[in-house]
């Protein structure tokens, strides 16, 4: 029965990356990524997305600042 789990959380780490994709894919279109997050229902996706848009902006912010100094 060992392999149930370890099944599951493969599956759990594949719609991850599936779902975390989703944002980033919205995000580089431009689109509001924390009205989507908001709109979302309460569940694994609002989850994911929740935790990406935070990961995201704080990435979007470390770009940001490496690129001011070099002008």
């Amino acid at each position: 029965m060992a392999l149930g789990p370890q099944w599951l959380q493969r599956f759990n780490f594949i719609e991850r990356a599936r779902l975390e994709r989703e944002l980033w894919d919205a995000f580089e279109r431009g689109e509001p990524i924390e009205q989507l997050v908001e709109q979302c229902q309460p569940g694994f996706r609002k989850e994911v997305w929740s935790t990406t848009a935070v990961r995201i902006r704080k990435i979007e912010s470390m770009m940001r600042d490496q690129q001011r100094p070099g002008g």
